[in-house]
């Protein structure tokens, strides 16, 4: 036996098996054998004799080479066993390897490892047969019984997993017994599997699932199945079992797609039940990967009421250039019975999303970009069920283009603009809206600054231009004459000149002069017409003009107060006060009075009120009063120092007040009230938790007895007061969650998506669409890490105005309390909740309810709309799998109130 472990090294070197070995050579761990072409080209062993000798033939003199730059090639003429292998074997084991010389065999105890070109075979103990280039190994197994050390067979595409294996070297063929194997999200189990050379596998009596378990939770059992590497997995008659039992479902095929990338085929329907639709067949299409750059996928629905839509979806992409996507959706609802004609209606619906954007790097100092979301006003109600979307009534689109000159001072922007409101059913388009500016250029300025510039050297002057055609209709109206009565086009131009002086080291005096020009193509004339009691609207097209001007100074500066603590072991240390005030002194002449304003009978009372023609145009109406006054405001901030272990200074700064301001202004030359009003605003952050805005409108004035302001100050009169607060408004809002107990693993995954180079772009965009599956699926993307979260805000609005007779004051107050959150009742279970309070209209406000269960493989949710216009209950259960997505049971019941 000592013979044949000295001879290790010669049962896989066959070249070598006549060579006589006369030093003791240990027992290996982990052994390399040369490959064919190794030997043939390894000159550091012993040659042996040749034949013959060879000379080669005289080489003439005319050809003679100089042998010092001749390079010597060593030949050696080894003649190859016919079973040697055609690469290097690597292997090793933990416990011990024994070579039988004579019998050309090997074997491998515990932990053996063997590598074979992209071949790795591992297992508790393993034999090779040189003769037939046979590997077998095997598991092993434990003291109690249990299997160890299973055999894993990993060819570079795919890890199979069993309880024995033999392996052919020669042809690349293996027999493998009792395997489970691994292909994309999918798993393989087999009693028997045949592996050809090109890793196509035939598998007996199997079992496929997305469960990761060795008994897994669910698996489609089928007799006969054939796996094509990279491509798919087919099998014959398969039948689901759940936890390991039969279920009634069977299929007569399966195909299963395991390659990476495009590929074009089926989507499956899911089926549905809709109270207002009947039962139903949705998202069932065809996916087209039509290249690298784009695909393309086509959705139907259809019902057994008659209702039905579509949806075409195509997306686009081209690394580091741009990336986009389209959504055409096309719905046909129907309503009642066609036998009765005065109950049946039906309502045809579109909507269209569409979406680009550009990669900054692709062109620098060009961007374009998109974000178009546009349909019928009753879209929404009769095929989306989201809460965010139906309570949304707004749909806006920006498309946006924009140039900007390398060394040059100007730039260009173009844009496309729309927005609607479902509510009133009402069109804002503004097409095309294009602005030209130049950027503060200084005129008076040196080439070659030296020393101090001069004051004059501090003139800036630059120039913005606007082009803006807008249209306002009602959808009611759209395509008819009446659409483009509403067309109004203009173009409005700024020169702004601006000097900066600063008179004392913390006083800085800024003095401006601003014309503005706008060009118009209509006015608008309103006339009161007694009989309909209401106003007539006329249009006269042309060219008008319609000018402004100001000129003016201003001085800021910024004063700091700190009040120091004596006591240094209190936790607040000091409190800075920082107050900011701005005075200004304007002049702007009215230039319009005149020319684009007239007076105009408003309501039955007969006090007419001056009107511009111009009311309603792009730029709006230049003012019709000379203003000489003051502007003036002031804004302050609050923050304090405590003590801090956290820091590494000891201290840390809290901010109070982020910002407190009041501004106005007051027109000397005005011949009544020249004092503007009040406008209060306020900010902070509380404890890095709360957020706080507030903002308010303080009038001046009084009333008279028909709420009518009267040019008399509220302190001069019975009662003292500073003012009316005609509005106000403040809001509050704040998160509070548990801690991740995954926030390294997912901060480690975000780092390495960095590294690899996603584009952020591209991230965006995917993030959009991921957003909005979850918004219309909240109960399939539940993270159940975070044990809880609760969002809170609060908002409260203050309106003080007068009746519609304008006979009494009316106060509105519209206060509404939101929240939302989850949280898990055991590590599997989560409870999500999103509603509302409104305190005017004393209601619960639009709810949602979503109960999610984490089955492993699997996901349950129930969604529950309880209350409300829109009430619907469904429960879905679906793999969480991505390749069985669509394999979803799901049953919804839906009432709505028209």
């Amino acid at each position: 036996m000592l013979k044949d472990e000295i001879a290790a090294a010669a049962v896989f070197q066959p070249n070598y098996f006549n060579k006589i070995f006369t030093d003791t050579v240990p027992r290996p761990h982990a052994v390399k054998f040369p490959s064919r072409d190794s030997l043939a080209k390894d000159t550091s062993r012993p040659r042996p004799v040749p034949a013959r000798d060879t000379v080669p033939p005289p080489v003439p003199d005319s050809l003679r080479l100089d042998t010092a730059s001749v390079v010597k090639t060593d030949t050696v003429n080894v003649r190859l066993s016919k079973d040697s292998l055609t690469a290097p074997v690597n292997y090793k084991a933990e416990d011990s390897i024994v070579m039988y010389v004579k019998k050309k065999e090997f074997r491998l105890y515990k932990k053996a490892d063997v590598k074979y070109e992209n071949t790795t075979l591992t297992g508790n103990t393993m034999d090779f047969n040189q003769a037939t280039g046979i590997l077998t190994s095997r598991m092993g197994v434990d003291t109690a019984g249990k299997p160890i050390d299973k055999a894993v067979l990993n060819d570079g595409a795919t890890s199979s997993e069993m309880d024995s294996v033999q392996y052919n070297f020669n042809s690349g063929k293996a027999m493998i017994y009792q395997t489970r194997a691994q292909y994309g999200e999918g798993f393989v189990a087999s009693e028997k599997v045949k592996k050809q050379p090109d890793n196509t596998i035939f598998g007996f009596r199997n079992g496929y699932t997305t469960c990761n378990l060795d008994t897994p939770h669910f698996s489609f059992r089928a007799k006969k199945i054939k796996v094509i590497p990279n491509k798919l997995i087919v099998s014959g008659p398969a039948n689901l079992e759940i936890e390991g039992i039969p279920t009634p479902l069977f299929i007569p095929f399966a195909i299963f797609p395991i390659s990476q990338g495009q590929r074009t085929g089926l989507l499956p329907p899911q089926y549905v039940v809709n109270q207002q639709k009947g039962l139903g067949l949705e998202n069932g299409g065809y996916y087209f990967g039509l290249g690298e750059y784009l695909d393309m996928t086509v959705r139907a629905n259809i019902y057994s009421y008659g209702s039905w839509g579509a949806t075409f979806s195509p997306s686009y992409r081209k690394r580091y250039k741009y990336n986009g996507g389209l959504n055409l959706a096309y719905s046909l609802t129907r309503f009642g019975d066609p036998e009765v004609k005065e109950d049946f209606s039906r309502s045809k619906d579109f909507h269209i999303t569409w979406s680009h954007s550009q990669d900054g790097k692709a062109r620098p100092g060009t961007n374009f970009g998109a974000s178009v979301q546009f349909g019928t006003s009753s879209y929404n109600t009769y095929n989306v069920f989201d809460a965010s979307r139906r309570l949304n009534n707004n749909m806006s689109s920006s498309i946006n283009y924009s140039k900007s000159w390398v060394g040059k001072p100007y730039n260009l922007t173009l844009a496309a603009n729309h927005n609607q409101n479902n509510s009133t059913r009402q069109y804002n388009i503004n097409f095309p809206d294009g602005s030209f500016n130049v950027n503060t250029i200084y005129p008076f300025q040196r080439q070659e600054m030296v020393g101090n510039p001069k004051w004059y050297e501090k003139i800036g002057v630059s120039y913005n231009a606007l082009l803006r055609n807008n249209i306002n209709f009602a959808d009611s109206t759209f395509g008819t004459p009446a659409m483009f009565d509403r067309l109004q086009a203009g173009m409005q131009h700024q020169i702004p000149i601006s000097l900066s002086i600063p008179l004392t080291r913390n006083i800085i005096m800024t003095p401006n002069v601003n014309y503005t020009e706008k060009w118009y193509i209509r006015q608008q004339h309103l006339e009161w017409n007694p009989t309909d009691k209401n106003l007539d609207t006329t249009y006269v097209n042309g060219f008008f003009r319609s000018s402004a001007m100001s000129a003016g100074t201003s001085l800021s500066t910024a004063l700091y107060g700190m009040y120091g603590f004596r006591n240094k072991k209190s936790k607040v240390q000091a409190i800075r006060h920082v107050m900011r005030p701005n005075i200004g002194v304007n002049y702007s002449p009215d230039l319009a009075s005149g020319k684009e304003y007239d007076s105009l009978q408003t309501d039955m009372t007969g006090i007419k009120t001056p009107y511009s023609f111009f009311a309603g145009a792009p730029f709006g109406p230049s003012s019709n009063q000379t203003f000489a006054g003051l502007t003036f405001g002031i804004d302050n901030n609050l923050e304090m120092k405590v003590r801090s272990d956290k820091d590494t200074s000891g201290f840390r700064k809290v901010k109070i007040l982020d910002g407190f301001g009041i501004s106005s202004s007051y027109n000397l030359v005005a011949d009544s009230f020249n004092l503007s009003p009040f406008v209060i605003n306020a900010r902070t952050n509380l404890f890095d938790k709360v957020n706080i805005s507030a903002s308010g409108t303080i009038d001046p004035y009084q009333l008279n007895e028909i709420g009518r302001r009267v040019n008399k100050y509220m302190w001069k009169g019975d009662k003292f007061s500073l003012g009316r607060l005609t509005n106000a408004n403040i809001a509050l809002s704040t998160s509070f969650q548990s801690q991740d107990a995954k926030t390294k693993e997912k901060q480690k995954q975000k780092e390495e998506m960095e590294e690899n180079g996603e584009l952020p772009d591209a991230q965006l965009e995917e993030q959009r669409r991921q957003l909005e599956m979850m918004r219309a699926n909240p109960g399939d993307y539940v993270d159940f890490d975070i044990p809880w979260r609760l969002d809170l805000s609060y908002s409260l609005n203050y309106t003080r105005g007068r009746s519609q007779d304008l006979l009494r004051d009316t106060t509105i107050f519209t206060q509404y309390l939101g929240f939302s959150g989850d949280f898990s009742l055991t590590p599997k279970w989560k409870i999500i909740m999103s509603s509302g309070f409104d305190f005017r209209l004393k209601q619960i406000s639009y709810t949602t309810l979503t109960i999610s269960r984490d089955l492993h493989c699997w996901q349950m949710s129930i969604n529950l709309v309880p209350f409300g216009s829109y009430r619907q209950f469904s429960i879905t259960i679906n793999p969480k799998a991505g390749i069985l997505r669509d394999l979803r049971i799901n049953r919804t019941r839906q009432f709505q109130d028209f």
